[in-house]
């Protein structure tokens, strides 16, 4: 999803503010989980944010984004009360597992498992 500037501009406040509001009361989000908000899409129109969010330790993932779904309309509230002033509207908000690391560490074990016997000195010359 490409964004324009102002898409861009209003994702990187709802990521900052998301990130402090979440910084505020960790437990009551996330148990003993450490959340990252890794990245914020905003739709064109403004009315609705793709919140990315990392999550460590892996096992507990499911259960953070329960009771993350559980608490969006207090999310949202807090976040409205931040940018009330700024904005015509809060955005709908919707969480999604961002698994990018998780998938690069992944590509790192399965490079780190290949057998690559080493290169012949004759075509080390060449």
């Amino acid at each position: 999803m490409t964004q324009n500037k102002r898409q861009h501009k209003y994702g990187r406040q709802i990521q900052k503010d998301l990130s402090e509001i979440f910084q505020r009361d960790t437990r009551h989000y996330f148990g003993h989980s450490l959340v990252t908000v890794t990245a914020v899409e905003m739709s064109p129109d403004l009315g609705f944010a793709k919140i990315f969010l990392s999550v460590f330790p892996i096992q507990n993932t499911e259960d953070v984004f329960f009771n993350l779904n559980e608490k969006k309309s207090e999310i949202r509230k807090h976040l409205g009360n931040r940018i009330g002033k700024q904005v015509r509207v809060t955005p709908e908000l919707a969480f999604f597992h961002d698994d990018t690391e998780e998938r690069a560490s992944r590509m790192d074990q399965l490079i780190d498992g290949l057998n690559i016997p080493p290169a012949d000195e004759t075509e080390e010359e060449e």
